[in-house]
């Protein structure tokens, strides 16, 4: 359980320094579309953050806390490959990462997936205690 709330907090820290520095320090340098996509994936970041948040409240309540670990490890994975790959697309410009977004927007689907694996194993797993 502490290891999952640590997880969550630095999810949720991470989350909240890199919005701001999306909202305050690089949105004037970007388009309509790229602040659209860096939205996402800060909406996402925080989403998955409080949904590890949530595995670790449910560590007393469960009979087998492998499931929830499998889940929230899913979410953590999830988070750093989509919104981490959304950051980077939405800053390319800035960051003048060129070509190297031929290899990170197939990321994107990929976090995507870990995160509907993380709740298709969230409702497999998890039996609640007697």
């Amino acid at each position: 359980m502490r290891k999952l709330i640590i997880i969550a907090g630095i999810l949720g820290a991470t989350a909240v320094i890199i919005g701001a520095f999306g909202s305050h320090g690089i949105a004037p340098h970007l388009s309509d579309k790229q602040i659209n996509t860096f939205e996402i994936a800060s909406r996402y970041h925080f989403y998955h953050a409080l949904a590890v948040l949530g595995m670790a409240l449910l560590y007393p309540h469960v009979a087998d806390t492998r499931g929830v670990n499998r889940a929230a490890y899913a979410f953590t994975i999830g988070t750093i490959l989509f919104s981490g790959s959304l950051y980077l697309l939405a800053c390319k410009d800035i960051l003048q990462l060129g070509t190297v977004t031929k290899i990170i927007g197939p990321i994107t689907p990929v976090g995507g997936l870990a995160f509907i694996l993380g709740w298709i194993i969230l409702i497999l797993s998890v039996k609640m205690k007697e």
